[in-house]
């Protein structure tokens, strides 16, 4: 075990209210086996006010001085008087930086001002958007009557808040689904629409960002078509590159408000690695780390006995209720009292009950809440004494929205980032500058991805006729190509004027704005016919083919049958002893080249549109212990996916050689060290783009057909790619540095879940080979540095080549 490392204001070990929890956490630890890798102070930042802005009605900024609010802070002044002004804003400042108020007071200025204005509001999540609703009516403005419009709002409250309200909170999925598609019966609301407030705008990444990107688009549009053009007032966690990120998602020149000038307590920063368990083995007899839900749990537990006001997040439904169950365990033994004072959050709770946690735990009544990303977004619950990370949450704009709901005004808070057994954690633990010190991520999404943009155009034409002047929304020769192919489908006609939608049923109930495109697999208990969930279609026989265990709020179900047809998983209750991993083939082929770079000494890296062919062929039924039970064969079709990949492709010579700069492996060692090096670049890529190891898929071979080479691919995993690819291409040399770096500076002998296994491969990890992955990423790395880094771009296109069979993660 590495020794902690403190960073030079650590080492002083201050004695604020941070360190001191973590002395607390860590006692009991034997000397010399603590699982800190690194420690850092943050220093608390002082206020900085200003005045209430002139264009403020009295009646507005006495109401907010009705709850407490006395002077506005400087960078929420700044950006509430760009909107006020006119002009399109994004305010990107840190969690309880009071962003609300930033667009609540240009809002309300105008509601209140012009008699008949109206306002939208989006939130990525219905929780969101009903903590906003409570915030505004707190404030009691005359006249503004906000109200939800969300899938939860009753049937005969619909038309009141259509015919009323002038501040409608709502979601992108009604807006998609209820809203735009009867935009008629909204005609009075959207010709006054004054208005857009886009909260926790950096929620909108990959596909879902880039389906917000075209839904917004349409927005705009029906309201242009009523006379009216909005002032689009964006919301977000501290993203890079802010302005081209809002402009990305909604077409509109935006400026950015980034300064932040809200205090903020100090903050002890811990990176954690939970200790390997000696008497547990993996896959292939590699070592396993004790759970980062667990630790979390004991973590958790001592924070209580403290009584310090704890979050806990953690990534998964079940995480969150086990986390909460164990804490509640360890505290029993110690005083029952405390172990009622610790409860799970997460979605599937009912509205009051989650209303009902929240003013527990803003009250002090519950001391510790163990909770998934659900309090991540705006919730208003801060100011606590510690936070524990369980698992990085994939960007670092999650990070530190999480880690922001720690500290209090005048008082340190700890944070604590507990690392999962993951290549990506474990590389970040042990490079505290990855987490501390670097710039957070910038927003990938591609509107003009075809698999997106053909049902947004199909949805606009729906609502309104399309014209040639309506294209530039969307970028003309993208959706001119889209729109040839409706038309083609005989769903669009073309006439002189433009595109009119023509097929009898509307197309937005067909288009899922959170997946690809499709309709979603609903899961239905198959004895009471209760809806459980649903379930991407693209991911339907991985996750609920029959026989899966399938988890739902805490709950376990096996599945009966999967019908793709229908659409229908069939499920019965049940707790087996055993999980459940499929296993799949995958073959990928080259369908287009679209950038090459070729550097002497044997290694090309490329960007391009692949075809991924997948075919779950069995699963594994596997005890807790890690022992397999047995391998059941499936039947299931197959799956293909047309979307982008990066790849790089090493020669003979170089993988062979032994030479100065060469692999010097034997031809049995490339499949293995191949492999490994792919699953290590699959976990290491969401350090470099907004996205989970689950957004993206692998493949590695020692001769594909297309490239005549040895080949890594890494694509993504949603139709015509979500951007992850191309931002991996653009950091390909240190993407690859790190990802050789975290599979060298692991302690295991041979490869383990920290560094080259991966949870999702369809192989069972088989064959890895670890101290190969690192020859050849040692190997090509030194031909790209040698060469300078040039680039040798050049557009290509290649053809389909027959597939191969290839190993796949």
């Amino acid at each position: 075990m590495r020794c902690a490392k403190l960073c030079d204001v650590g080492k002083q070990r201050v004695t604020g209210r941070g360190s001191r929890l973590l002395d607390r956490v860590l006692a009991g630890v034997p000397e010399g086996e603590s699982p800190l890798t690194h420690v850092a102070e943050l220093p608390e930042r002082d206020a900085g006010t200003a005045d209430w802005p002139e264009w403020a009605p009295d009646p507005v900024v006495s109401a907010f001085r009705s709850v407490g609010v006395t002077r506005p802070w400087q960078h929420q002044v700044a950006a509430a008087s760009r909107a006020w002004s006119g002009q399109h804003v994004i305010l990107a400042t840190g969690t309880a930086s009071g962003k609300s108020l930033a667009y609540q007071l240009p809002v309300l200025s105008r509601l209140t001002s012009e008699r008949r204005a109206t306002a939208l509001y989006l939130a990525p999540t219905k929780a969101l958007g009903v903590d906003q609703l409570a915030a505004v009516t707190r404030l009691g403005v005359e006249g503004v009557r906000p109200a939800v419009f969300d899938g939860d709002t009753p049937s005969a409250e619909r038309d009141w808040v259509r015919a009323h309200s002038r501040w409608v909170f709502t979601n992108p999925d009604m807006l998609h689904r209820g809203i735009l598609p009867a935009h008629s019966r909204w005609a009075t609301f959207f010709r006054r629409l004054a208005f857009v407030v886009v909260d926790e705008c950096h929620a909108y990444r990959g596909v879902f960002g880039s389906h917000v990107a075209l839904l917004l688009r349409r927005l705009r549009r029906v309201a242009r078509g009523y006379g009216a053009s909005p002032v689009f007032v964006l919301a977000s966690a501290t993203v890079s590159d802010p302005a081209t990120s809002a402009g990305r998602l909604t077409g509109l020149e935006c400026a950015a408000v980034t300064e932040d000038a809200s205090p903020r307590g100090a903050r002890t920063v811990a990176l954690w690695e939970p200790p390997l368990l000696d008497e547990l083995a993996g896959e292939q007899g590699a070592p396993v780390r004790r759970s980062a839900g667990a630790e979390a749990a004991r973590i958790l537990a001592d924070l209580v006995v403290e009584g310090a006001r704890t979050l806990a997040f953690v990534r998964s439904r079940r995480g969150a209720e086990l986390t909460a169950l164990g804490a509640r365990r360890v505290l029993a033994e110690v005083d029952g009292g405390l172990a009622r004072r610790v409860a799970a959050y997460r979605a599937g709770f009912l509205p009051e009950e989650r209303r009902a946690l929240e003013r527990s735990l803003a009250s002090g009544e519950l001391l510790g809440v163990a909770t998934t990303n659900a309090l991540e977004l705006g919730v208003d619950i801060c100011g606590l004494d510690a936070v524990v990370v369980a698992g990085y949450p994939g960007t670092l704009a999650s990070f530190w929205q999480q880690a922001g709901r720690a500290g209090r005004d005048g008082d340190g808070a700890l944070v604590v980032f507990v690392a999962r057994d993951d290549p990506l954690d474990t590389y970040l633990v042990h490079h505290p500058d990855a987490v501390l010190n670097r710039p957070v991520e910038a927003t990938v999404l591609d509107p003009a991805n075809p698999y997106v943009l053909g049902p947004h155009l199909a949805c606009a034409a729906a609502e309104l006729p399309l014209t040639p002047r309506c294209l530039a929304l969307f970028g003309e020769a993208e959706a001119r190509a889209v729109l040839d192919d409706l038309v083609a489908d005989g769903v669009v006609r073309q006439r002189a004027t433009g595109w009119y939608w023509v097929a009898r049923e509307r197309p937005h109930a067909s288009v899922s704005i959170r997946g690809s495109g499709a309709e979603q697999v609903c899961v239905v208990e198959a004895d009471t016919g209760r809806l459980l969930g649903t379930v991407d279609p693209g991911a339907a026989c991985w996750q609920v083919h029959p026989g899966a265990v399938y988890l739902h709020q805490g709950s376990s179900y096996v599945v009966d049958a999967l019908d793709l047809t229908d659409g229908l998983a069939l499920v019965h209750a049940e707790d087996p002893e055993w999980s459940t991993s499929p296993r799949d083939v995958v073959d990928i082929s080259v369908v287009r080249t679209l950038t090459k770079q070729k550097h002497p000494g044997g290694v090309s890296a490329c960007l391009g549109e692949v075809e991924v062919t997948s075919q779950v062929v069995g699963y594994l039924r596997r005890l807790p212990s890690g022992e397999v039970l047995d391998h059941v064969p499936l039947d299931l079709p197959e799956r293909s996916l047309r979307t982008r990949a990066v790849w790089y492709t090493v020669s003979d010579e170089l993988l062979h050689g032994s030479a100065p700069g060469g692999a010097g492996l034997d031809p049995a060692r490339v499949p293995g060290a191949l492999h490994a090096a792919e699953h290590a670049a699959i976990g290491l890529l969401p350090l470099f783009a907004t996205c989970d190891r689950w957004d993206i898929g692998g493949v590695s071979t020692a001769l594909h057909e297309d490239t005549g080479e040895a080949t890594v691919f890494v694509h993504d995993g949603h139709p015509g790619g979500a951007g992850f690819a191309d931002r991996g291409f653009a950091a390909l040399v240190p993407w690859l540095v790190a990802t050789r770096e975290a599979i060298a500076s692991c302690d295991c002998p041979a490869g383990c879940p920290s560094c080259v296994q991966s949870p999702k491969c369809g192989n069972g990890n088989e064959p890895l080979d670890k101290a190969g992955a690192v020859a050849v990423l040692d190997a090509v790395l030194g031909v790209i540095r040698e060469d300078g880094g040039v680039q040798h771009g050049r557009v290509l296109d290649q053809a389909t080549g027959e597939r191969c069979a290839l190993t796949s993660g």
